[in-house]
């Protein structure tokens, strides 16, 4: 049996991409294989029958919702039960104060990390500190430092796309610890099976089509581009629904900049499914994604979509082929591309049909089966090498 340590922010099923990742993987363990601890801040106080630790946690001011597991406040209680559990390999899924944290226990006590890179925290910074550019140089610097740190004391990091590898290569992680690992998809969930023109107009009170964009809402998700575009499509007075589908701190400058819009806050998977498969296009501006489950998920609804060329999202496109990109700040390359769909059906089912046949690629059994393999073979490691050293 192999015992695995997971320390997380937050343990929220369906929270945000990175939740949805982890949780995949969760629902996936063999318990007869493996036993897991989770430590994590915030979640439920039970995580299925694993064992749990929480630990107190603070929100963080310049992201709500979100918070940090401060674990130095709960130190004798997390070593005991680090020592009763005695894992064999470490998985850690931020490096915060938390990851970091269970990173120099893992050190200490030679236990292998693995480490699933979920967020580009560096591409955020000019959102964050866009009203205090001189901040920008000096902060990036340091969240590299940061980052380099932790992950170059991994053994291994999964890392979804060849982009994300290529600009943390350059940023100073040793590439020869990086895998690329995808994110998957459920195709039964998100489908073209799930269309349904009756909710979609009882919704939007029409029948025109339906331009889509569903992600949280908060300022490094490139809203200022989201807003010109619809104000572009608005002067080209072109009946259609503007629809945006999510929540977060800049809904309300969002509601004001973008009055004809229908926002529909945060959705349960269900709808949000149907509205995929019930929309006309997908936009996506969004050049600070990791991966960008969004996209593969419109994809998957046979959706064409629209998004920027740039982050990890940029990787899940085939120019021309099942989707289009366009500079990311280009809002009126985006309303150019939107026009072209709008107006050839063809077109439309063309590239829908091949995200379609792109996202049946992403199985979720595959990816976790690759997860839980590295597992074992981590732990068959370590255990060779300390035979090697107890001998030597």
């Amino acid at each position: 049996m192999i015992r695995v340590a997971f320390f997380a922010e937050i343990m929220i099923p369906d929270f945000d991409g990175a939740a949805r990742t982890i949780f995949q993987l969760v629902d996936r363990i063999d318990k007869n294989r493996f036993e897991f601890l989770f430590i994590y801040g915030t979640g439920p106080d039970q995580i299925q029958d694993f064992e749990c630790m929480k630990i107190p946690s603070l929100s963080i001011p310049i992201q709500q919702n979100y918070t940090m597991a401060i674990p130095a406040l709960v130190d004798q209680r997390i070593r005991k039960r680090l020592q009763d559990f005695n894992p064999d390999i470490i998985h850690i899924a931020t490096p915060s104060l938390l990851g970091f944290y269970a990173q120099r226990y893992a050190l200490k006590n030679q236990k292998p990390v693995i480490s699933i890179y979920h967020t580009h925290f560096v591409s955020y910074i000019d959102y964050y500190l866009k009203h205090f550019s001189f901040l920008v140089g000096p902060t990036k610097k340091k969240i590299i430092q940061t980052q380099n740190k932790f992950y170059n004391n991994c053994d291994k990091v999964y890392v979804p796309t060849t982009s994300i590898v290529s600009e943390l290569t350059k940023m100073g992680i040793n590439p020869t610890l990086m895998q690329i690992w995808k994110r998957g998809i459920d195709n039964t969930l998100f489908s073209p099976n799930k269309k349904d023109e009756n909710w979609m107009a009882e919704i939007t009170g029409n029948n025109y089509p339906t331009i889509l964009f569903a992600s949280r809402l908060v300022w490094e998700k490139n809203l200022k581009t989201l807003i010109d575009i619809y104000s572009l499509l608005k002067q080209q007075s072109i009946p259609l629904n503007f629809i945006v589908a999510g929540d977060g701190s800049a809904m309300d400058a969002c509601r004001q900049s973008m009055p004809d819009a229908l926002f529909l806050g945060k959705l349960n998977h269900d709808d949000l499914a149907k509205l995929y498969a019930s929309s006309t296009l997908f936009v996506f501006p969004s050049h600070s994604e990791t991966y960008g489950n969004v996209v593969i998920e419109a994809m998957a609804s046979a959706l064409p979509c629209v998004i920027a060329d740039g982050g990890g999202s940029a990787d899940l496109v085939t120019e021309g082929v099942n989707g289009f990109k366009c500079k990311p700040k280009d809002a009126a390359a985006f309303v150019k591309r939107i026009i072209e769909l709008l107006r050839d059906k063809q077109l439309r089912n063309d590239i829908g049909n091949a995200g379609l046949q792109f996202s049946k690629s992403m199985d979720w059994n595959s990816l976790a089966a690759v997860y839980f393999e590295e597992l074992e073979q981590m732990s068959m490691n370590a255990a060779d090498s300390m035979i090697k050293f107890q001998a030597g």
